[in-house]
């Protein structure tokens, strides 16, 4: 595939002819443009060649059909497929600089998101994958490297916390990748971009962005907790009425599970392929706006300050706690996870 606009006979016969084109920057895995059509300005996503090309793809085309139920839009339209090209044909969306509440809005255009789909829609995404075992002895082995004493309470909780999470299951349409950026904040709303990652599961999965530093992205942010009042609720409220019914899951437990993800701590392209986990107590690496290390710091207190009387996860309250102090007392340089989005 090449990189001038691929806009083939049967695109131009649904769409008509594009009278200009611009390529836009977008992540290696696609080439995106926007495109002046005879009815308005659209936006082409191409995905390139690649071992899951087709899946991300097929991904992508499918979440943006089960998305398009939302009501007000959560997505922008799905205008044309070319799928011999693997392109998409999207709404253009004018996205304005979010304000310093932003993550209102976010979670309630996010529960929005997720209550598009439903039990009979199982199958049409793939089910989200939790922490394993693995996640937890790589969690466990970085504890003793810091010198912090594990009580053997903990490693049954974390098999417990990990089970929790895999039959929590649920039917909610989960973004995959819901981080700044990949939504758009535009005069009628909040909507969403990018859905090569999406799964089905439980919405606790994506809400626990806002707490936990949205382990996904390059853009950790840390919002006051007053303000993560006000966007869980937003979440809470939207859910119900979309659906009538109380979200499931518990927000404990989901950043807890993000915590013990070492993949969380490194850029997409290098997932699922060493013990990131292990590295920290030999170095430090920056992706975005903070360095591994101040991505699990941030991780740590969230998890500490939230199973606080949890009866669940008394063990793992005071490992994340001791492993924090660890931590800062290593490495006293670390900072604070920025409070506000770039």
């Amino acid at each position: 595939m090449g990189t001038r606009l691929p806009f083939g006979d049967g695109l131009r016969a649904e769409l008509g002819t594009p009278l200009r084109s611009r390529r836009l920057d977008s992540s290696p895995r696609s080439r995106v443009w926007r495109v002046v059509l005879p009815d308005g300005t659209a936006v082409v996503k191409q995905f390139v060649d690649g071992p899951d090309a087709d899946e991300r793809f097929a991904c992508e085309v499918a979440a943006l059909r089960l998305a398009a139920r939302g009501a007000p839009a959560v997505v922008p339209a799905l205008l044309a497929v070319d799928e011999g090209q693997r392109l998409l044909v999207l709404e253009h969306l004018e996205h304005r600089p979010p304000g310093g509440d932003w993550i209102v809005d976010y979670a309630g255009a996010l529960a929005r998101l997720h209550a598009a789909t439903g039990p009979a829609d199982a199958g049409a995404l793939p089910r989200w994958w939790g922490p394993d075992q693995v996640d937890i002895d790589a969690f466990l082995a970085l504890a003793e490297a810091l010198t912090v004493t594990v009580e053997s309470r903990v490693a049954g909780e974390l098999r417990d916390l990990v089970g929790r999470l895999d039959q929590e299951g649920g039917h909610a349409l989960l973004h995959g990748d819901p981080c700044p950026g990949n939504d758009l904040h535009t005069p009628t709303g909040v909507r969403f971009i990018d859905f090569e990652q999406a799964s089905l599961g439980s919405g606790m999965t994506e809400l626990a962005y806002l707490r936990i530093g949205f382990p996904t992205c390059w853009c950790v942010t840390s919002a006051p907790e007053p303000l993560l009042e006000r966007a869980e609720h937003a979440y809470r409220h939207a859910w119900r009425a979309a659906t009538g019914s109380e979200p499931r899951g518990d927000l404990t437990d989901a950043c807890a599970g993000w915590l013990l993800r070492g993949d969380a701590l490194v850029e997409r392209a290098r997932r699922r392929s060493v013990d990131h986990l292990a590295a920290i107590p030999h170095r430090d690496w920056t992706w975005g706006t903070a360095t591994a290390r101040e991505r699990l710091v941030h991780r740590l207190g969230v998890v500490r300050a939230m199973t606080a009387g949890s009866a669940a996860l008394t063990g793992l309250g005071g490992l994340t706690a001791a492993m924090r102090r660890s931590m800062l007392a290593r490495w006293p340089d670390l900072r604070p996870v920025p409070t506000r989005r770039p």
